[in-house]
């Protein structure tokens, strides 16, 4: 008796003409980077990272962040931090980051438990440090009794939306590299950062004096896959073994780097950003005149931040996707993405109207 394979048909599951406002996680991969996708498949290529596309990922990379860079590319965003802030710090080590940072609430406690370091956290207004703040953990060097401080970690741009300027960051780095700590930039969104700025990426990291930057592709149309960032050799120790212990090393890593590659051999990098940007502007601009609806933050990059009555945002989230930012409060959260649409935005402002008015 002959057996046949079973064949299956892959099929659409989900409806690609709805979008909401949960994530600019929930966008797919924005068709330049498909097609790289496409283009790095087939024959075969050295594995773990020895092939021509991570190789040539290195010198666009330096056409962005200086010669002396060089790119880790890795899975994810969590992976990124933890094996960046790993190769910043030594087992007694602690990094200093705002109270909202992404590697203290967002990460499941990785930092800590996988990376083996402390995190000393300082409350915020608007989810960036100063120099100030950061004294407020930065101390205490030779107290046996407490981690040490070596690392300031900042987001660029931060959770809250805000956005760091260029004498800002610089600033930053100045006073932690003055009390002999490294700085790490915490890049998710780093091309929205850039955006709004209006100046290229190496304006607020490596001209800034940052050491490690861990580079956010997939909030910004790619499929899967960040990258760290190494702008101070000095700074880091062993990264290609910290990469294996963490779990972060892509056999096939050519699909990572092609990507990487997609996104910042031109200009797809800024054309996603600045339309998420402008999106979120049209947002805020569009609920700013509805009574009723608080915006808590500027509005500097892809995010609007927003306080509503607590059974107006339960009915608007069966009409659109999103998230409370804090239930208690009211808070919530829209995310604007590369694909969202001028008609997404005006839907979601009509039915916030209609919501408030019932």
């Amino acid at each position: 008796m002959t057996h046949q394979p079973h064949k299956t048909d892959a099929r659409r599951h989900h409806d690609p003409s709805v979008r909401g406002f949960a994530s600019d996680n929930y966008a797919g991969a924005h068709p330049e980077v498909m097609a790289a996708l496409a283009l790095a498949n087939g024959g075969h290529q050295v594995s773990y990272g020895d092939d021509e596309y991570t190789e040539h990922l290195q010198r666009v990379i330096h056409s962005h962040f200086g010669s002396s860079a060089e790119a880790f590319p890795v899975f994810n965003g969590t992976g990124a931090n933890v094996t960046a802030l790993q190769a910043l710090t030594d087992r007694w080590g602690a990094v200093v980051c705002a109270e909202s940072a992404h590697i203290n609430v967002d990460e499941g406690g990785a930092p800590e438990r996988m990376g083996g370091l402390k995190l000393l956290t300082v409350p915020t207004p608007d989810g960036k440090l100063t120099p100030e703040l950061i004294d407020r953990q930065a101390w205490g060097f030779d107290d046996e009794h407490r981690a040490m401080p070596q690392v300031v970690s900042i987001t660029q741009n931060t959770e809250l939306g805000t956005v760091y300027t260029v004498e800002e960051v610089r600033a930053i780095v100045e006073h932690a590299h003055g009390l002999g700590m490294k700085v790490h930039l915490d890049g998710a969104r780093i091309a929205n950062a850039a955006a709004a700025l209006d100046v290229p990426m190496r304006a607020f990291t490596n001209a800034a004096g940052v050491d490690v930057i861990s580079y956010g592709g997939t909030k910004n149309g790619m499929l899967f896959g960040e990258a760290v960032v190494v702008l101070n050799p000095d700074a880091v120790r062993q990264m290609r073994h910290l990469r294996k212990l963490s779990m972060q090393l892509a056999s096939k890593m050519r699909f990572v780097s092609v990507q990487l590659e997609a996104l910042l051999a031109k200009d797809l990098w800024l054309r996603n950003a600045r339309h998420s940007n402008a999106m979120a502007q049209r947002l805020a601009e569009g609920v700013r005149g509805v009574d009723g609806v608080e915006i808590l933050y500027p509005v500097q990059a892809n995010a609007v931040f927003a306080r509503l009555p607590h059974e107006v945002t339960r009915r608007l989230q069966k009409r659109f996707r999103f998230y409370f930012w804090d239930e208690a409060a009211g808070d919530v959260r829209w995310m604007c993405s590369y694909d969202t649409a001028e008609e997404d935005v005006d839907a979601f402002v009509q039915a916030l109207k209609e919501e408030m008015g019932r």
